[in-house]
């Protein structure tokens, strides 16, 4: 390959470079001041950047802002890929409960900027609209979890006990992300405290040794889940 060939990808790799610099910037900008006060500005200085460079990868705020949402949500959506496994499933209760938190808990430490994004009135709605359809797939893969532990609960069962299951780790989550040091890990074991005892009634506590058929589940209305 000739030099004169090798320039184009020169630059697009100098282009991801500078794209990457800015998103990294951005997030810590979001992080610090909150997405409805910062400015490009904020995140060209930030950067290290004028704001004419800025402007030549991104017209404004709002892009930047879904173009980082999009990367972490696609990081996130990669770890929940390698959570949600039968295997995992299959582990004592404390263990499952382990498996399946710390992952997240450990990304929203390195991605504070998504949770900064997410609880914003100002965020893109193309923001919000990308974290729904994470959301209603990791709500699936919890189903699809329960339902490997307990193949006699019914899909609507299944649902409703993965959506209790959900909001309590969203409720700890916030409250694990505003604290630190000891307090912080107070709040993480009450809020795998709270699963354990929840979800052990249905799921048992014990390790499985092998992963049931789940596909037929008799078919009983929501909110009459047995113990």
């Amino acid at each position: 390959m000739s030099e004169a060939d090798d320039r184009p990808r020169r630059r697009q790799a100098r282009g991801e470079r500078r794209i990457n610099q800015l998103l990294e910037a951005a997030a810590r900008v979001f992080c610090v001041q909150g997405y409805t006060a910062s400015s490009t500005s904020a995140i060209a200085r930030e950067a290290g950047v004028s704001p004419g460079t800025l402007y030549q990868f991104f017209p404004n705020k709002e892009a930047i802002a879904v173009e980082l949402s999009t990367q972490l949500i696609a990081e996130m959506e990669s770890t929940h890929g390698r959570i949600f496994t039968a295997e995992n499933a299959r582990l004592p209760l404390d263990r499952l409960i382990d498996a399946v938190t710390d992952p997240f808990i450990e990304f929203c430490d390195d991605n504070l900027a998504l949770l900064a994004l997410l609880k914003s009135p100002d965020a893109p709605g193309r923001v919000a609209e990308d974290h729904d359809v994470l959301h209603v797939a990791l709500l699936q893969s919890v189903t699809d979890m329960i339902g490997v532990r307990t193949p006699d609960l019914s899909t609507a069962e299944r649902a409703l006990i993965a959506q209790m299951s959900f909001a309590m780790f969203k409720t700890g989550l916030d409250l694990i992300a505003q604290h630190e040091g000891p307090e912080r890990a107070a709040y993480e074991r009450e809020m795998k405290g709270m699963l354990f005892r929840y979800l052990a009634p249905y799921v048992g506590t014990e390790a499985m040794p092998d992963a049931p058929d789940i596909t037929g589940a008799r078919d009983v209305p929501a909110g009459t889940a047995t113990h």
